[in-house]
């Protein structure tokens, strides 16, 4: 289990996009958070189950993690459609519309488990329902209810094909509850209460600002660090978020920013204030140094930040890969230092020499 602080890179297509697996033996990635919604559709779970699962329809031998597609559904939905007519809730599951081709889909908490199954990861996540912000407290409560409900659902058909399949998967339950203080404690306690390997914090990445989803956080974080299981953090990973919440407790934390970011010509470094710039303004048109002056990756010994500026105004595919293969080493290597931090008790002074509070 990841019972240390890891951070999770996303690669929702089972891809983290322009790396290899070989990329990441280097990088030092760990394990990596795939979409259960995403490959459901494409190419298909049962596609995925034939070629032999995950690891090696990736070729990666490695940790994978897959969410329980619950996040997608309802958002998607949501964003397709602003009166919510793609996505119908009951208390068997949710039927919802393919943002591909249109074509409906229902997705009970069975379904999502024995999708995951197939797929065949380490970790995988119990089915919920991932309130939007804000929203009010009745549906709130209703959605909260109903992810328990689902919780225990996800439980019984996870233990039933672990042993029918002769599988070792992990199940992760999740917490949930919204912005409101007593949803959340009565969640955290609730999932707490069953036999999940792991929890899951949710609902904290929905567009509430930091100091909301942080509030949100340290409510249940007390009751769940009782429990002594791998906690995971699911949506957030900016870097003052890693040393806020793996100070606290969290075990793991996924979030697309690093490799988003690296797309959109973002660098991620210690050499600026706010841990990032933009390699496109003309100023680095001819700046032979290198992305980040403290990082030891490929990128950064090998090349400059004049040869990437020229990439990304010339669009070179190469721009993307190269951002995106130093902004993980960044996120790994943070992460590598507060591990080694808090092992060693110096913890509070790391802290404060990157974000200049503790």
């Amino acid at each position: 289990m990841l019972c240390q602080p890891t951070f999770v890179p996303v690669g929702t297509q089972a891809s983290i996009k322009s790396l290899t697996p070989e990329d990441f033996k280097t990088i030092g990635i760990e394990i990596f958070f795939c979409n259960t919604y995403h490959l459901y559709l494409r190419p298909g779970d049962k596609v995925i189950k034939k070629l032999g699962g995950l690891h090696k329809f990736t070729r990666w031998d490695g940790n994978i993690i897959t969410d329980s597609g619950g996040f997608q559904v309802f958002s998607l939905g949501r964003e397709t459609d602003a009166h919510g007519k793609l996505v119908k809730i009951s208390e068997d599951g949710v039927e919802f519309t393919s943002h591909l081709d249109g074509s409906k889909h229902f997705f009970t908490p069975e379904k999502s488990i024995q999708i995951q199954h197939n797929l065949a990861a380490n970790y995988i996540i119990a089915f919920d329902e991932c309130t939007p912000y804000p929203a009010k407290k009745d549906y709130a409560t209703q959605a909260l209810d109903r992810t328990h409900r689902w919780a225990v659902r996800s439980l019984v058909e996870h233990k039933k094909l672990n042993k029918k399949l002769k599988q070792d998967l992990k199940l992760y339950g999740v917490v949930q509850g919204s912005y409101f203080k007593d949803l959340r404690q009565e969640s955290a306690k609730f999932i707490c209460d069953q036999d999940f390997d792991g929890i899951a914090i949710g609902g904290v990445s929905v567009g509430e600002p930091k100091d909301k989803m942080r509030q949100a956080v340290g409510w249940v974080l007390p009751t769940i660090l009782k429990a002594k299981k791998p906690i995971h953090l699911l949506g957030v990973g900016e870097i003052d978020d890693l040393f806020d919440f793996f100070g606290e407790g969290v075990t793991s934390m996924d979030c697309t920013l690093p490799t988003r970011m690296g797309r959109a010509g973002y660098v991620l470094t210690r050499d600026v204030t706010g841990f990032k710039y933009r390699i496109l303004p003309i100023k680095y048109q001819k700046d032979t140094t290198p992305l980040d002056s403290t990082c030891n990756c490929y990128v950064c010994k090998n090349y400059d930040k004049a040869y990437i500026h020229h990439l990304f105004k010339t669009q070179e595919l190469l721009a993307y890969r190269l951002l995106t293969y130093h902004n993980l080493a960044f996120m790994i290597n943070t992460t590598q230092l507060i591990r080694n931090a808090l092992k060693n008790g110096t913890f509070s002074q790391l802290k404060k020499e990157w974000l200049g509070r503790v």
